[in-house]
């Protein structure tokens, strides 16, 4: 396997840093750290830079703070906007090329390319061949950021890079927290480094065609309910032995076209494809809410528009013509 050295220098030149502050930056451009940085940008560009010329840089102390998803508490860790932030996307800059060949073309998590609707569509696919996907096996992983461990992550990083003063550098972020905190840039990379050992046991020692992850939720189809449950044993051994990773108890075998997979936000039948109950929802609550008002607000009209997004993906003709559609005219009328 080709090992990369000679990198550090390429993340603290200051090209790269100017960008990683514009991609940073994006979507965040009312925070003041954000306006302070924008105010004088080779300032704070010549700083980061000699911090990292020094090795003088040091990951700074999370804010923690708990959001409720899907009925689960995460605790989320946010670090800030400089230096941070922008180093974290400095690094991942320089090592995305070198990380994305590593993965698998069926895991989607926060991947350039490789977002909700490249795996729709893989998934739709795969769930075109009948016999071999009668039955899904699906798993998440018991705590998964905060149980990765940091010596098995380190050695995965370096299976690829040898330069001593990145290693250094990666070293320390991961160091800053235990496990990997949800909320840095660079964890969406780590989380997918960790399991791709698994992703590629899993593809070519066990030959599963279809597979599919987007983070630690996996999806698996076969045509063999009593397989899926051996295999079910083999890959909790294998998270168990190499990952020091535990599957959740609440893992589903069923057949893919009573019950449905749910996965990617979207619920597949196979010959047909449905919105997430919850997100249907919410759905029809903020719609039913803008039907009653004579005008819409610019945020209904972003609401609308990131709705119909995910609708035009699926079998949603029918929300669409009966909250869509109506709003449309609406809005209309009302701009």
């Amino acid at each position: 396997m080709k090992r990369y050295g000679n990198l550090y220098e390429k993340i603290y030149d200051k090209d790269n840093l100017r960008l990683a502050h514009q991609n940073a930056r994006k979507g965040k451009t009312h925070y003041r750290e954000v306006i302070a940085v924008d105010a004088d940008i080779e300032f704070y560009i010549d700083n980061i830079h000699e911090m990292l010329v020094n090795e003088t840089y040091v990951t700074a102390g999370y804010k923690v703070f708990t959001k409720v998803d899907k009925g689960k508490e995460r605790e989320i860790f946010v670090l800030p906007y400089y230096p941070d932030r922008i180093i974290q996307w400095a690094i991942v800059q320089i090592l995305e090329p070198i990380w994305m060949p590593t993965f698998i073309d069926n895991t989607y998590s926060s991947l350039k390319g490789r977002g909700i609707h490249y795996g729709l569509h893989k998934l739709k696919k795969d769930l075109k061949n009948k016999d071999d996907t009668k039955y899904c096996l699906k798993i998440d992983i018991k705590k998964f950021y905060p149980s990765i461990d940091h010596a098995i992550l380190k050695q995965t990083i370096r299976q690829k890079i040898k330069d001593n003063k990145l290693l250094s550098l990666l070293d320390n972020i991961i160091d800053s927290a235990s496990g990997v905190p949800i909320g840095n840039y660079l964890s969406q990379y780590f989380g997918n480094l960790y399991l791709s050992c698994f992703d590629h046991w899993i593809k070519e020692k066990c030959h599963m065609k279809y597979y599919h992850r987007y983070c630690d939720d996996m999806v698996i189809l076969d045509g063999s309910k009593i397989f899926l449950h051996s295999l079910l044993k083999e890959m909790s051994k294998y998270l168990n032995d190499n990952l020091k990773l535990t599957i959740k108890h609440n893992y589903q075998i069923f057949p893919t076209r009573v019950r449905g997979i749910d996965f990617l936000g979207y619920r597949f039948f196979g010959t047909y494809t449905l919105l997430r109950k919850r997100i249907v929802k919410s759905f029809k609550r903020k719609m039913r809410g803008m039907l009653r008002f004579a005008e819409l607000t610019k945020n209904d009209l972003n609401v609308i528009s990131s709705y119909a997004g995910w609708l035009k993906w699926c079998d949603g003709h029918r929300l669409i013509n009966k909250y869509i559609s109506p709003l449309r005219k609406k809005e209309v009328q009302t701009w």
